[in-house]
């Protein structure tokens, strides 16, 4: 069984504070999660990663 989990890049996206989204990617990966989707909104210009990990860890 799979369990899945939503996340939106807190900075705007048009500074560039990638480098904080990306630690927190990278602090999600290392607890099993995987990227498995990402969605850009127009309207309120965010960026949302979908995740997913086996739910058995």
């Amino acid at each position: 069984m799979k369990e899945y989990k939503i996340i939106r890049q807190k900075s705007n996206l048009f500074k560039n504070n990638d480098t904080e989204f990306e630690k927190e990617l990278n602090d999600y990966a290392a607890k099993g999660w995987n990227v498995l989707n990402t969605v850009f909104s127009d309207n309120n210009y965010a960026l949302k990663v979908i995740l997913e990990r086996d739910k058995s860890r």
